[in-house]
């Protein structure tokens, strides 16, 4: 009988020869091909070195082109003798780190028992881990639990706009989701997530000369602002309102005729949100010489954690003992493409990753230990859930 049907993870074999500086030199190769969303011709070169290391590991790999401007995803399924309904590993590739990043102001480095590098920790380390665990059950013989398949996306740090439909298709035919995400700062674990919207703003203005005829004209630039401070003042402890993107004018001798902005919500309850996305819809221009347009954009449906994910959670947390570390867990803001899946009702267990701190910021890093450690966790639930 297999380990996932005695539900005894006290089974599975966690003494695998993870070796932490052997992963980070292979990591290294990952971290130094940089790959952020919008560069989708950087994305696919990350995804065709993710692909061939995935197929020498006997995957068999499949390219899916991307849409609407970004890059490839991989697909990978391992051979299993069962056909029942499997583990999906989601992980996605990309990174919120522009080209260049490696040569202006974050280079691949070792500190001690820190290593940092653009999209160390977020997430090319808890997926390089994810799929070194399966390389490691491999090397020993030893089968998972259920079929394996490895799906990588290209846009999870702009809201997966492009992948959505394709990870909750590839989800439903899966028992099972393990997502490699960073880990909690406590190194415990996901197991739910707060809901998130996204909406672009525009205001359109009345272009004039600024020095001559500086009356005349109407600044979108201007009415922007008023519309930025009016957002953020919203948040609430029920729900966060906050702007990340402007762009506005092209000349500063000109006044402005159009400003565009980016503005996010996240709540811990989905009426909540849904409360948000109406507020910002009826927002309007404080003057009528003013335009202002809002479009909602990619939306994160809230994940609950339910009975099944618990159980998924206490599963890894007596492997964790095991191992002589603690796995606490708990809703997390900062959405995943977990978000999507838990909210279809399929197990998912999410922020299995790497841990580090700073992501998204000139002194991402990770602590090198952990892609053993972590890797060794990730192993055991592959052979138990």
């Amino acid at each position: 009988m297999e380990p996932s049907k005695q539900g005894i993870p006290m089974d599975a074999k966690l003494d695998l020869p993870f070796d932490a500086d052997a992963m980070l030199e292979g990591l290294r190769a990952w971290v130094e091909c940089e790959s952020p969303t919008h560069d989708a011709a950087a994305v696919n070169r990350m995804m065709a070195l993710a692909g061939r290391h995935l197929a020498l590991m006997g995957a068999t790999v499949e390219t899916i082109p991307g849409r609407l401007g970004f890059g490839d995803c991989v697909r990978a399924r391992f051979p299993h003798e069962s056909k029942e309904k499997g583990i999906l590993v989601l992980a996605h590739l990309d990174t919120v780190h522009p080209v260049g990043t490696l040569q202006n102001g974050l280079p691949f480095r070792r500190e001690g028992a820190k290593a940092y590098g653009p999209g160390i920790q977020d997430m090319k380390g808890g997926t390089y881990l994810a799929i070194e665990a399966i390389g490691q059950l491999i090397k020993a013989g030893i089968p998972t639990s259920r079929p394996v398949t490895v799906l990588l996306t290209s846009d999870e740090e702009v809201g997966s706009p492009a992948t959505r439909d394709l990870i909750e298709a590839e989800a439903a035919r899966h028992a099972v989701v393990l997502v490699p995400e960073p880990a909690r700062p406590d190194g415990g674990v996901v197991t739910g997530r707060y809901a998130i919207a996204r909406f672009n703003l525009r205001t359109t203005g009345r272009p004039s000369h600024a020095g001559a005829r500086l009356g005349e004209g109407r600044s979108a630039i201007r009415e922007m602002a008023k519309q930025i401070v009016a957002i953020e003042e919203m948040t609430t402890e029920a729900c966060t309102f906050s702007v990340g993107v402007i762009h506005g004018g092209q000349w500063v001798n000109c006044v402005a005729t159009h400003c565009d902005a980016e503005s996010l919500s996240m709540a811990k309850r989905q009426e909540d949100l849904d409360a948000a996305v109406e507020r910002m819809l009826a927002l309007r221009s404080t003057t009528n010489d003013v335009q202002l347009s809002v479009k909602r954009g990619v939306t994160r449906p809230v994940w609950e954690p339910d009975a099944k994910v618990l159980a998924l959670h206490a599963t890894a947390e007596k492997l964790a003992k095991r191992l002589g570390f603690s796995l606490p867990h708990q809703s997390a803001g900062g959405g995943s493409d977990g978000n999507f899946t838990g909210a279809m009702g399929i197990p998912t267990l999410d922020g299995l990753g790497i841990i580090g701190a700073l992501a998204h910021t000139l002194e991402e890093h990770v602590e090198v230990e952990s892609l053993a450690s972590r890797g060794k966790l990730f192993a055991g639930l592959l052979q138990v859930v």
